[in-house]
């Protein structure tokens, strides 16, 4: 085999057009990449190559670990917040920038609770009015949510609690029976025919079978 002279001079390199040769480092052929200042100063931009997030404040992380635990309205992340110390700026700022980030929505919250509240516990319209009124949602959230509340599943609600509840008061007066069960209704919140409507139902006139009044 024929060896390689390393003093033989070497073939020409013909570059194609547009192309500029890269400066030689050494005699072994090695070709160091030209330094392209447009390219450095590109990817030197702000949001160009491996940009670090910049760290989260204060502010928002006391804010997204309370809304873990539970969703919140607007004036809750407030208090939450003014209750930590943080100046008001930061409280603006911070709550601004969780309804842009969809985190705090009063709306889609008023709707969510308005659904928990009659489905798992049974309360009527005026009650999961006052609940809503109590977790500080904004008036125009807590009467477009109320406003899908409706009566005919409401009075269906209403009744099935009253039958339930019937039970209970086997053994009494029926005016007792009617008392006791018009008061449980209204204190869950339904409205007065809601509620008389539901004890109808639930204690006739006359007694169903199984249900006896003394």
């Amino acid at each position: 085999m024929e060896r390689l002279d390393d003093d033989a001079p070497l073939a020409r390199v013909t570059y194609l057009p547009g192309a500029a040769p890269a400066a030689s480092s050494s005699r072994s052929g090695f070709t160091e990449p030209a330094h392209d200042d447009a390219a450095e100063a590109a990817w030197n931009e702000p949001g160009a190559g491996w940009v670090d997030e910049p760290a989260p404040s204060a502010a928002r992380t006391v804010s997204i670990t309370a809304l873990a635990r539970r969703g919140l309205s607007r004036r809750e992340v407030e208090r939450h917040l003014r209750s930590r110390d943080f100046e008001e700026q930061e409280i603006a700022d911070e709550v601004a920038r969780l309804e842009r980030d969809g985190y705090v929505d009063d709306v889609a919250l008023a709707q969510n609770l308005v659904g928990t509240l009659q489905e798992r516990k049974g309360l009527g319209r005026s009650a999961i009015a006052a609940e809503l009124t109590r977790r500080l949602l904004v008036p125009s959230a807590i009467e477009y949510a109320l406003e899908l509340i409706d009566t005919s599943d409401e009075l269906a609600r209403a009744r099935d609690l009253a039958l339930k509840r019937a039970g209970q008061l086997r053994g009494l007066d029926r005016e007792t029976a009617v008392r006791r069960l018009s008061a449980y209704l209204a204190r869950r919140g339904y409205g007065g025919s809601t509620v008389r409507a539901a004890v109808d139902q639930a204690l006739p006139a006359t007694p169903r079978r199984g249900v006896a009044f003394s």
